[in-house]
């Protein structure tokens, strides 16, 4: 066990199964090669060369992709390809400040392998024993990940909301944070990873907030997505992280982000600047890597 394993099972990826997904110059996924098939079947939405994947020509604006690929995802939820649908849109970027190339159905996002942004937040509690951190407990109905432990706040980035809008919903929704007391969260950078899956690829960043809560507050889950919450040491909550796999895999990341901005873990921990560089890095995506050059 240790940081560094947690880290790594986050990055364990092999591109050579994989060819990048481009719009124009922009390489934006990867799409398993033993999907191209599937891919060329559909000449009318996807043109498929021996080195990348990409939309066909008469597909050149958002709204058309987006189209295209609502009727992509619909037939592949039909055909099996995908057991489910979410129902909830991501948008796609060729730079994080740019405007979407499309919209994409949250539950096909994998099988592209799009870099997709995620918002989490960590509940802390200063008392005069040390750190506390709000550790919430994913509901043992969610489709994925269930029963394993989590940030007291966290969700992917839907289209049409800004990055506060969807702290603010997350937190009402997940842990009953009413809208005056989010506003409080403090943005503390990112992290991002790289994982192949069942699925596909998630080359993904995290939002990272800190949120300071009352000592008298107590979060309440309101979508069902939560089976508890248990305010626990940062003793605690370091060592499960380090010495087990009770998180969820991305949580862990965003936590020994945490820990190491809070001093839990600080420059005497072996391997130190390999962990702190680990957390950030490079993705195989135009996206992220513009972001890592700023």
């Amino acid at each position: 066990m240790g940081w560094l394993n947690r880290i790594a099972e986050c990055n364990r990826h092999d591109l050579a199964d994989f060819l990048p997904f481009e719009v124009g110059e922009a390489r934006i996924g990867w799409v398993r090669r033993s999907l191209t098939a599937r891919l060329a079947a559909r000449p009318d939405v996807f043109a498929v060369g021996t080195a990348s994947v990409g939309f066909v020509p008469g597909l050149d604006t958002p709204k058309r992709r987006s189209a295209a690929l609502a009727g992509i995802v619909c037939a592949w939820h039909e055909s099996g390809l995908l057991k489910r649908v979410s129902g909830e849109l991501f948008a796609i970027s060729a730079a994080p400040d740019e405007a979407p190339l499309f919209l994409i159905d949250r539950a096909a996002v994998q099988i592209f392998g799009f870099g997709v942004v995620g918002v989490h937040v960590n509940g802390y509690v200063p008392r005069p024993d040390g750190l506390y951190v709000w550790v919430a407990e994913r509901a043992a109905g969610r489709h994925s990940h269930p029963g394993l432990l989590d940030n007291m706040v966290a969700g992917g980035q839907p289209a049409g909301l800004s990055l506060r809008q969807n702290l603010a919903k997350e937190a009402a929704e997940e842990a009953g944070i009413p809208a005056a007391l989010a506003t409080r969260a403090l943005p503390a950078g990112a992290v991002t990873y790289c994982l192949e899956t069942e699925a596909g690829l998630r080359p993904d960043m995290l939002y990272v907030y800190d949120l300071e809560l009352p000592a008298d507050f107590r979060p309440r889950n309101a979508d069902g997505e939560v089976a508890r919450f248990e305010l626990w040491p940062a003793a605690r909550l370091a060592e499960t992280v380090r010495d087990t796999r009770r998180f969820k895999f991305n949580c862990n990341l965003v936590i020994i982000d945490f820990l190491i901005r809070w001093g839990v873990i600080g420059p005497e921990e072996p391997d130190y600047a390999v962990i702190l560089t680990s957390l950030h890095p490079t993705l195989p995506i135009d996206p992220w890597r513009m972001w890592q050059s700023r």
